[in-house]
C-alpha cells in the first residue's frame, strides 16, 4: 500500500478486545458464523463447495434475510438479495475455514447430478460432506488476538471479492451455455487489487492526518475526492477532460467496491445516489454543493478498518505507527518520532512519554536531546520547548541550568518568560537573539514548509530588529543561508526580500553557514 515512511502520522486504536467485538459484529462475519453453525451432514454443496441452489433459501432464512410468507415482486427481489448475501457469507466461511467440505473423489457418489439438454453434466451436488470448521471455534471462543487474526484473513478474501468483476447475465463474458469466458474480460486482477489498495492507502492517510479524528472520529471523505486522489497527478493544476473521465469511472468502480467492503466492517459507506449516476458518467464543470458531495458518496474508515489497513501496511514493510509507540524511547527518539506528526498526536505522544518519568529528570533529558547542529536540531528545540510547557514549573531548575548554553540559552529565556515565575531572567546578548531567530525560522521551515503562517512569523521576527540582514548573515548557525533564502521568498516587502537574498549569498560566500 502506498504510504510515506517519513511522514505517516500515528493512529489511535481501541483495545484489541473492542476491535474483536467490532469484528464479530460486522454483518458479513456474523452471517458467516451463523451459516457455519448451521452447516452439517444435510447441507448440500456443488463441486466447488458452494451451496446448492435449493439450499440458498434456507441459508437466507438462517442469516435473517428470508422472505417468510411474503409474495409478489417485492418479495422476489428480497429473496434474491437474501440468497445473494447467503451465498456471499457461505463463500467467506468456506474460504476462511469456518466450514469444511470433504468432497468424494468420484462423481458417482454425488447426491444428485443435473444433465443439460445436450446430455452434458451441468451440476453435481453432494451431501453429507460438510461440517463446521476448526476456525469456527477460534472465532466464537478464541482470544481477541485470534479473532482479529481470523478477521484479517477474512479481509483478504473480501478485498479480492471487491476487486473482482461483476459476473451476471449482463456481463459481456457470459457464454451461451451459461458459463463465463474469463479471457473475454478486460480484467487484470493484480492491477485491480493494486488500485483498490492504493485507494484504501490514501483513505488511511487522509484519516490519520485528520486532527478531528482525535476527539470526534474520522471525517467522512467524499468519494469524488478519494477517486481524484489516486487518479489526478499531484503536479496537475487543472484536470483534463480525460482525467475527469477517469475519475468518474473510478467513482463508479469504488461505489461497487465499498458496498462489498462495508458489511465486513472495514468502512462506513454512504452510497452514491442512484439518481446522480448519469451525472457521474457525464460530468460537467458545475461546482458541487455540500449536499451534492454527500449524494456522490461518503466513506469513513471504521476503527476496525484502521486496524486492518495498518496491519496490512506493517506486513508490507510500511512504517505505520500507533499512538504510544514512542513512550519507551529516549528523548532523542521521542523528538525524531514526532518531528512531522500533527499537533494533536505530537502532544499525546509527548504526554505519554512524560507520564512515567520524574519531571525534573525528564526536563534535563529533553534539553540534552535538543542540542545539536544537525539538520533536525532546530525542530528538536521547538518540540523541546513545547514538551517543557507540558511539564510546567517543575522544569524551571533544569531550564535555568542551560541559560548560558549557546544553543539552548535563547530557548530557555523564552520559556521562562512565558512561564512568568517572577524570578529574574538575564537578558540575551545580541548574538543570542539573532541565533534564536534563525533557529526558530529553521524549525518552522522544517515542520511547516512555507505556509501563510510562516510568512507572518518571518515578518514579525525580521521587523523587530533594525538592520536585521546586516547582522543575520554573520550568524554562526548551520541553517543561516537557507533561512535567509526562505525569507527572500516569503517576505512581502520586495526591498527587504532583496536584502534577504543578498544576505543569503554573503552567508554562503562566508562558508561554514
Amino acid at each position: 500500500m502506498p504510504a510515506d515512511r517519513m511522514t505517516l502520522p500515528p493512529v489511535r486504536l481501541p483495545s484489541e478486545a473492542e476491535l474483536a467485538r467490532e469484528a464479530l459484529a460486522a454483518p458479513l462475519v456474523a452471517r458467516a458464523v451463523r451459516l457455519a453453525r448451521w452447516a452439517g451432514a444435510e447441507t448440500r454443496v456443488d463441486v466447488a463447495g458452494e451451496l446448492a441452489e435449493d439450499q440458498l433459501e434456507e441459508a437466507a432464512r438462517i442469516i435473517g434475510l428470508g422472505t417468510g410468507a411474503d409474495s409478489g415482486a417485492g418479495a422476489e427481489d428480497a429473496a434474491g438479495d437474501g440468497e445473494h448475501h447467503a451465498a456471499e457469507a457461505w463463500r467467506l466461511a468456506l474460504d476462511t475455514g469456518l466450514v469444511e467440505v470433504a468432497l468424494p473423489d468420484d462423481d458417482d457418489e454425488a447426491d444428485s447430478v443435473t444433465v443439460d439438454e445436450a446430455g452434458a453434466v451441468a451440476d453435481v451436488v453432494h451431501a453429507g460432506c460438510v461440517s463446521p470448521g476448526e476456525q469456527l471455534k477460534l472465532l466464537t471462543s478464541g482470544s481477541p488476538q485470534e479473532v482479529l487474526a481470523l478477521w484479517l484473513d477474512m479481509l483478504d478474501v473480501v478485498l479480492a471479492d471487491a476487486a473482482a468483476p461483476a459476473l451476471d447475465e449482463t456481463s459481456p463474458a457470459l457464454r451461451e451455455d451459461g458459463g463465463f469466458d474469463f479471457d473475454a474480460l478486460d480484467w487484470d486482477p493484480e492491477a485491480e487489487l493494486e488500485f483498490l489498495d492504493g485507494v484504501l492507502g490514501n483513505l488511511y492517510q487522509l484519516t490519520v492526518r485528520d486532527d478531528s479524528t482525535a476527539e470526534h472520529g474520522a471525517t467522512p471523505v467524499p468519494l469524488p475526492a478519494l477517486a481524484a486522489s489516486v487518479i489526478v497527478p499531484e503536479d496537475m493544476d487543472e484536470p483534463t477532460d480525460d482525467i475527469l473521465e477517469q475519475v468518474s469511472e473510478a467513482m463508479i468502480r469504488l461505489d461497487d467496491q465499498f458496498r462489498v467492503l462495508e458489511p465486513a466492517g472495514l468502512v462506513a459507506y454512504t452510497p452514491v445516489d442512484e439518481a446522480l449516476m448519469e451525472d457521474v458518467e457525464d460530468p460537467d464543470d458545475t461546482p458541487l454543493s455540500e449536499d451534492d458531495v454527500s449524494r456522490y458518496g461518503l466513506v469513513t474508515l471504521t476503527p476496525l478498518g484502521l486496524y486492518g489497513l495498518r496491519s496490512r501496511m506493517v506486513e508490507a514493510g510500511v512504517d505505520a505507527p500507533l499512538v504510544g509507540d514512542l513512550a519507551q524511547r529516549d528523548a532523542r527518539g521521542l523528538f525524531d518520532g514526532i518531528a512531522h506528526y500533527p499537533e494533536w498526536s505530537a502532544r499525546e505522544e509527548t504526554e505519554r512519554w512524560l507520564a512515567p518519568r520524574g519531571t525534573a529528570e525528564a526536563a534535563s533529558e529533553l534539553l540534552d536531546a535538543a542540542r545539536g547542529t544537525d539538520e533536525g536540531a532546530p525542530l528538536r528545540r521547538l518540540n523541546c520547548q513545547q514538551a517543557l510547557a507540558l511539564i510546567g514549573a517543575p522544569a524551571e531548575p533544569a531550564v535555568r541550568e542551560v541559560l548560558d548554553d549557546p544553543e539552548l540559552g535563547g530557548l530557555a529565556r523564552v520559556w521562562l518568560a512565558e512561564l512568568g515565575t517572577g524570578s529574574p531572567v538575564p537578558p540575551p546578548s545580541a548574538d543570542m537573539v539573532f541565533w534564536l531567530t534563525i533557529d526558530t525560522i529553521a524549525a518552522q521551515l522544517d515542520v511547516e514548509g512555507e505556509p501563510d503562517e510562516l510568512q507572518e512569523l518571518v515578518e514579525g521576527l525580521v521587523g523587530r530588529h533594525a538592520g536585521f540582514f546586516d547582522e543575520a548573515w554573520r550568524v554562526n548557525h548551520p541553517a543561516t543561508a537557507d533561512v535567509l533564502e526562505a525569507i527572500g521568498r516569503l517576505h512581502p516587502d520586495r526591498a527587504l526580500a532583496k536584502e534577504a537574498r543578498k544576505a543569503a549569498f554573503r552567508a554562503r560566500s562566508r562558508g561554514g553557514a
